[in-house]
């Protein structure tokens, strides 16, 4: 006995040593940096570019309208021209050359029904690349036309026809060097980028300076407040002020807080944790050391003949065993795991039945009294001991909560453990009359150190609870349609044809005794 508290004694050390290795600050922080252009870089730049792009959408169309309005202007001018000299025979060629330097033109003629007549013609040589008849030109044929001058695709001379409207039926046909359009076009151009450059620039800061105020900066202040919080979790001061805003960001804001307070107070548990690992991997060797003596004493008790003690002393032998490996447990749990489940076939009943002559109920028939409604022919595949606490947890909080509560003299003081299959599953119920669990520490009641508002706990009974079950392929859950008291429910699984398949399985209740 005494060599087996030395072993654990020694584990505690060991185990207490790796905490503080692990515990230990690491030597630097990971680096947060940003490579390349930033946010608001890449903003301006979509900015000024999708301005540009709308202002291109804008410029094809007006190019062709601008082509359409110069040829109508001359032609307006050339057909008015063309009416009022029609009646002469002959123009001059004085008349003829000021006509053609108005116009731009290189040749007019004045189309009535089927009779053509030549208003003005100079004598230079004609290369006719394209002919273009107002009337019927359509809007894409007009950009794509616009576009050809544009670049200089289209040289020599275009025809160009259209109504007059001084005289009904009449027709003017002007002939124009190519240079003349492409040259007014090109500076058409020219100015509409000019103005397109100065409307970008100018749009794009007002957006970016817009988006920058409401977008960018509130992004920023979130980014560094990320960033400081990350050097340093522990310093609650910086954690994010809330600026008051009342959108997406403002939410945003509040979400951060939120998580950076849930995360200081997660370190701060951490830390309490590590500490009380710590205090009790020191109490643990006396602890252990007391606890053996205790024992021998006993083992010496058990040699008298009394049936009294031959009766008391293997339960108080086993109440020790037990005390001792809780202290191991507490220090296994700070080291984040639980030993891996012993499976055994048990008797429920009988676990039950044990839980219920250490807590002393049924040895008290006036006060709390424990109902156990589960068929004693109940079979479970299970690690008893760890089956054992977790029903000891369950019912001590109990008793605890409804021996705090002082009730008045007529009140029931009851728990009932029963169960049910649910298919794969077992439940079973565990049941007070209490108080209850308060509403606010329902949310964390199965978490470390989130008691369940009865005074002097720590929070670790269902956090032990929990991880136990969990480990046995099940789940525990506080049952809240209940409208009195406290139910817990504890699934597991379970098997009604039985574990031993053909074989006479050893069942063990939770002091270790065969049945």
């Amino acid at each position: 006995m005494a060599q087996k508290n030395g072993r654990a004694a020694s584990e505690a050390e060991v185990v207490t040593e790796k905490r503080k290795q692990d515990s230990s600050p690491p030597d630097s922080h990971p680096k947060l940096f940003r490579s390349g252009m930033g946010l608001s870089g890449k903003l301006l730049m979509l900015t000024v570019l999708f301005v540009m792009l709308s202002e291109v959408l804008i410029f094809v169309p007006s190019i062709a309208n601008f082509r359409n309005n110069w040829l109508q202007d001359r032609l307006a001018v050339g057909g008015v021209a063309a009416t009022l000299l029609s009646e002469s025979e002959t123009l001059s060629p004085k008349v003829q050359h000021q006509l053609l330097d108005a116009t731009g033109a290189q040749a007019i003629s004045l189309v009535v029904g089927e009779r053509r007549k030549l208003i003005a013609m100079d004598s230079s040589e004609m290369n006719i690349t394209k002919m273009i008849d107002i009337t019927r030109d359509s809007p894409w044929g007009g950009v794509s036309c616009s576009l050809q001058f544009l670049t200089g695709l289209r040289k020599g001379q275009i025809r160009v026809i259209g109504d007059v409207d001084m005289r009904a039926g009449g027709r003017v046909d002007m002939v124009f060097p190519a240079s003349l359009l492409r040259d007014d076009l090109r500076a058409y151009a020219l100015n509409i980028l000019q103005l397109s450059l100065i409307i970008s620039c100018l749009t794009a800061a007002l957006v970016y300076l817009s988006i920058r105020s409401l977008l960018l900066r509130p992004l920023q202040r979130l980014t560094g407040s990320m960033m400081r919080f990350a050097e340093s979790p522990e310093n609650a001061r910086e954690i994010i002020k809330l600026s008051g805003r009342s959108d997406e960001l403002g939410e945003a804001e509040i979400q951060l807080q939120s998580m950076q307070r849930s995360l200081n107070q997660t370190l701060s548990q951490q830390r309490r944790m590590a500490a009380l690992g710590l205090a009790v991997s020191k109490i643990n060797h006396d602890m252990r050391n007391l606890l053996a003596s205790a024992q021998l004493f006993l083992e010496r008790l058990e040699l008298l003949p009394d049936p009294t003690v031959q009766r008391i002393a293997p339960k108080i032998l086993a109440t020790l065993d037990r005390a001792a490996s809780y202290t191991s447990a507490v220090l296994s749990y700070g080291k984040a795991q639980e030993a891996a489940p012993e499976l055994r076939v048990i008797r429920l009943a009988a676990v039950l039945r044990d839980v219920e002559e250490v807590l002393g109920l049924s040895r008290n028939p006036d006060g709390i009294r424990m109902y156990i409604n589960v068929p004693e022919s109940q079979e479970l595949e299970a690690d008893p001991e760890q089956i054992f606490r977790v029903l000891l947890n369950l019912c001590r909080n109990s008793v605890q909560a409804m021996e705090t509560s002082k009730p008045a003299s007529g009140i029931v003081c009851r728990i009932e453990v029963h169960s049910q299959v649910e298919g794969e599953m077992l439940s079973i119920y565990v049941s007070d009359t209490g108080p209850g669990i308060p509403e606010k520490a329902q949310n964390g009641l199965f978490k470390a150190f989130q008691t369940s508002g009865k005074v002097g706990g720590i929070g670790l009974g269902l956090a032990i609870a929990t991880e136990i079950v969990v480990a046995h392929g099940g789940k525990i859950t506080l049952e809240k349609e209940i409208t009195s008291g406290a139910c817990f429910k504890i699934q597991l699984p379970y098997k009604q044809e039985g574990v031993s398949h053909g074989k006479v399985a050893r069942l063990f209740t939770a002091d270790g005794n065969k049945s």
